[in-house]
Parts: C-alpha cells; structure tokens; sequence
C-alpha cells in the first residue's frame, strides 16, 4: 500500500516512534498515585493509537515485504529478518501493554491490591514496550541504512 508513490510503512513508523513512548512515559507517571486522575484518559487514549499505529506499521512492513522485497538476499535478508522478528515481539508486547493501560484506567476507582498492582504491571509493559520499540527500530534502520561492504 502506497500514499501520494511513498510506502505506508515507513510513514506510520513515525506514529508508532512518537505515541509508544509517549503512551509509555504516561504509563510511568500514572504510577504516581497523585498523578493518576489527570492521567488516566490521556493514558488510555495514548495507548489506543500506539498499539493501532504499531499494528498497522506490522501489517504494511508485510506487505512491503512481499511487494518490494521478495527477492532479497544476503546480508539484508538477515538484516530484515531480525527487523520482523523484534516487530512481532513489539506487536504482542504492545497490545499486552495497551490492555494493561486500559485495565488500570477501567478499574482505576477500586481500592487494595487491584489499585496498586494495575500500574505497576503497567509500568512494567511501559517498560518493556519501550525497550521492544528500540529494539525493533534499530534493527529497521540496521535494515535500511547500513551498506554491505
């Protein structure tokens, strides 16, 4: 899939560069319970389109794929390969993180263990989320930039 000749993929990569972190910093800060009632939809909105930008940058990175690189070889074809399989990872640590954000906003009002242990499971999905969005970038820009010699 294509907009105006130019590849969708690298087009919702920027979306999903800029809401996972920023739906991860949210996550962080909404374990301040002081901060949770102001964070609370801003978190769970963030969430929503981080996980849907990173679903569809999995889906077009497929399509690009077949279309433009089904016949690649060699040193990119690792390089690509080891792309998909950070993506595949973020895709599933992202929605896991994005379920999470959004049960701690739906149970936010209840007492005891649930309203300690939701965002702190969130946090840690931040966590890894973020650590999963490096990973999965750099190895695209591995992927992309780097120039066999």
């Amino acid at each position: 899939m294509e907009i105006n000749g130019v590849p969708l993929h690298p087009l919702v990569v920027h979306s999903a560069v800029v809401f996972t972190p920023l739906a991860c910093l949210a996550a962080l800060a909404y374990g301040v319970p002081s901060w949770r009632d102001r964070l609370r939809w801003p978190l769970v909105v963030l969430a929503v389109i981080s996980v849907a930008s990173i679903w569809v940058a999995y889906l077009s990175g497929e399509d690009l794929r077949d279309e433009r690189f089904a016949q690649a070889s060699g040193p990119f074809l690792e390089r690509l390969q080891d792309h998909e399989d950070w993506a595949a990872k973020l895709r599933i640590g992202a929605t896991v993180f994005g379920v999470l954000a959004f049960a701690a906003a739906w149970f936010h009002t209840r007492t005891g263990a649930v309203r300690t242990t939701l965002p702190g499971l969130t946090a840690l999905g931040a966590v890894v989320t973020l650590v999963l969005v490096f990973l999965t970038g750099d190895a695209g820009a591995q992927a992309t930039w780097k120039i066999d010699s």
